[in-house]
């Protein structure tokens, strides 16, 4: 039978479990290079391939991907790195040859791929968004505290100077105590991305004789080769592999508040839909809605003006007209936060420097200067023994959990979710509940760490 992380694994894991010193190889030496496996090394992955490269005491020693034609593209740019085409045999006859890997594959293996590493002591650098599930996150979180290891999110914009200054002044309280939370990711072609509308194909064709189809497939339901859907590209369209515009973005463009404003687990989660999706058995089995809005509402805190409402918008539906107004520019931009406080607000474009406002009252404001990071520098450093980098597991892990709660929304749409997040459960909404955690194809299950 398949099988699912349990319930009671998780919570135990994330109640326990105390960092150990043995990683890796074992304690590098002054002068001794972080040897380095990359596991996914097409889209995304030829620039996370890049970025470690470059840094002076990174070496690339092991490639892995299931597309052969990105196998062999990747090693030509690391010349003596041994190749995989299984991750799991990677892993298996690598053993104390390296001492990290980073993660950039489909999101739906994520998990299973991150927590064979953490078993295995090693460093390990993931994309975004961490997991597929909430459970997942929820677990890797404490393995991540278990194996004692760095670990890294891939929100590169967390380590840039634009969200280190969003940041500090948040912890500042620049614009008073916070009342709502305006987020978005409305870049354009992100509907046209999305365009997929179901349902799968009902007959496919064989993969390319390049592509090791089973293995793409992993811990999803078996479905036949169809080309131009799945790989390379539109995979976050579909259910099984994605976690819809939302959950690709939503860690970009939420670090920042996350981390200035301290936040925890939110009380409740809903969600709005297109109706063309939400009315449509076939596209809600398959694929995720081309436009969404997710309200979350978290505990009051110090910081907070009473309750948090924290707002995502995306595809069509746009952030308020009046919440675009204070904006003070003519184009609102299409990705960014804007935090309105008891004092004033704070408009943090992605990638982009933070913006008090209005701006006829923080006249002549003084800017904190923080000098900026390479993400994946920094996390390589760490992994030598430097300061802890921006964005690792055990922090930005209950961020994502929070993500795909919203996700859980969208697939459960006009609901107000209750979230129990102690005991990871939703008791008013079993039908939600069920979407915490997918059940595993057989003989893909998550290893115990």
């Amino acid at each position: 039978m398949t099988k699912r992380i349990s319930r009671r694994t998780v919570l135990q894991g994330a109640a326990g479990g105390l960092a150990v010193a043995a990683v890796g190889r074992s304690v590098l030496g002054a002068n001794e290079k972080l040897h380095h496996a990359c596991i996914g090394t097409g889209g995304m992955g030829w620039g996370d391939l890049h970025n470690i490269k470059r840094h002076p005491r990174a070496q690339i020693v092991a490639l892995c991907d299931v597309d052969k034609g990105r196998l062999d593209r990747a090693a030509k740019e690391c010349p003596g790195a041994r190749t995989y085409t299984d991750w799991r045999e990677l892993l298996a006859k690598e053993g104390d040859r390296i001492d990290s890997v980073n993660v950039t594959v489909p999101d739906h293996m994520h998990a299973v791929i991150t927590l064979a590493a953490l078993k295995r002591k090693k460093h390990v650098y993931c994309q975004k968004p961490l997991c597929h599930d909430v459970a997942e996150c929820r677990t890797v979180a404490a393995a991540t505290k278990k194996a004692g290891v760095v670990t890294q999110l891939g929100t590169q914009a967390a380590s840039g100077k634009g969200d280190l200054m969003g940041v500090q002044l948040l912890k500042r309280g620049a614009v008073g105590k916070v009342r709502r939370l305006i987020l978005c990711s409305n870049r354009p072609g992100a509907v046209e991305h999305y365009r997929l509308k179901g349902p799968r194909p009902a007959e496919g064709e064989k993969p390319p004789a390049n592509l090791a189809w089973d293995l793409w497939l992993g811990t999803a339901p078996v479905r036949p080769f169809a080309p131009r859907i799945y790989h390379p590209t539109l995979w976050r369209a579909w259910l099984d592999f994605g976690t819809g515009w939302s959950g690709d973005i939503g860690c970009h463009i939420f670090d920042a508040v996350w981390k200035g404003l301290g936040l925890t687990a939110p009380k409740t989660v809903r969600a709005r839909v297109q109706d063309s999706w939400a009315q449509s058995p076939q596209r809600r089995a398959d694929n995720w809605p081309q436009s969404d809005h997710i309200v979350w509402t978290f505990p009051a805190a110090d910081n907070t003006d009473g309750e948090l409402t924290v707002e995502w918008f995306d595809g069509h539906f746009f952030p308020p007209k009046e919440i675009q107004e204070m904006a003070e520019v003519k184009n609102y931009p299409g990705e960014s936060a804007m935090v309105i406080g008891t004092d004033g607000a704070m408009l943090l474009r992605h990638g982009g420097g933070p913006r008090v406002l209005p701006s006829s009252k923080f006249k002549g404001f003084q800017y904190p200067q923080v000098p900026a990071r390479n993400h994946y520098h920094h996390w390589v450093d760490a992994c030598l023994g430097g300061e802890m980098c921006e964005s690792h597991f055990e922090q930005t892990g209950p961020m994502a959990e929070t993500i795909l709660l919203g996700t859980v929304a969208i697939r459960t749409p006009g609901q107000t979710l209750q979230w129990d997040a102690a005991n990871l459960k939703i008791p008013n909404c079993p039908e939600a509940e069920k979407l915490l955690q997918r059940t595993y194809r057989k003989g893909w299950e998550a290893e115990s760490v």
